[in-house]
């Protein structure tokens, strides 16, 4: 089983308006043959909490024109590290401390990555 269309279409909006934040390293994994309760990890982080919380607000604005509502938010008190969870795709918005402490493209190597479709970088 692979990720769903809707799965990559919410994922691809979340990643460009994460972009358009600034956030680093963009990456998504399709997790859909490892775990049971979600298709899509997608993971970016930035240098503060201002600008976490900042990409966090544009993921959320993005999806909602796209009638797309988290079931749950979590770490936004810190924004440190916070986790939005759309069900099917479940997105993280880390500080880099977090990031590389928590390492998840290591836990989720075996998993494989999704094309964000993202202008690249000039």
């Amino acid at each position: 089983m692979t990720a769903t269309d809707e799965a990559l279409e919410t994922t691809r909006e979340a990643a460009r308006a994460a972009s358009a934040k600034l956030a680093e390293n963009v990456v998504a994994f399709d997790v859909s043959e490892q775990l049971n309760i979600t298709d899509v990890f997608l993971v970016c982080s930035a240098g503060n909490e201002r600008q976490v919380s900042a990409i966090v607000d544009a993921i959320e604005e993005q999806l909602l024109k796209i009638g797309r509502k988290p079931a749950r938010r979590e770490g936004d008190r810190e924004n440190r590290w916070v986790l939005l969870d759309y069900i099917d795709v479940v997105v993280h918005v880390q500080h880099d401390e977090e990031r590389v402490l928590y390492n998840l493209e290591r836990l989720w190597k075996d998993c494989p990555e999704i094309d964000l479709e993202l202008p690249e970088a000039s």
